[in-house]
């Protein structure tokens, strides 16, 4: 099976077991993050329904991205800059399409903290 998911003002065509490398998503290694903007679903030439699916994730790493040199001239001003950017990406690893697997909640501590305030 396989969707096209939107994260980061890009799309992306994954499949359960794809590795993807996309716009930085907070979150540590390890942890499972839910892509619930899928476009478009199906299996061969099948489509499925989109309604309620998500793509279920799990971060390998926060990396960044080669070095880009961004330089600027005007020419007969002696006017010159040189700058360098890095952007930051995720690598996710893709677990399940649907329903299936179920993301962990990375807000689990403000759910513990709720009792003893809720006390106090």
């Amino acid at each position: 099976m396989f969707a096209i998911v939107r994260t980061g003002g890009k799309q992306y065509r994954v499949a359960a077991g794809d590795k993807i490398v996309v716009e930085k998503i907070a979150g540590d290694a390890g942890s499972t993050v839910s892509l619930d903007d899928v476009l478009l679903a199906g299996e061969g030439a099948d489509l499925k329904d989109v309604k309620g699916l998500s793509v279920s994730a799990e971060i390998i790493a926060q990396a960044k991205g080669e070095k880009v040199i961004v330089f600027k001239k005007r020419r007969r001003h002696n006017y010159r800059r040189r700058n360098g950017h890095r952007q930051q990406h995720t690598i996710l690893k893709i677990l399940s399409i649907g329903g299936e697997a179920k993301a962990k909640k990375a807000p689990a501590k403000a759910k513990a903290e709720a009792p003893a305030a809720a006390e106090a």
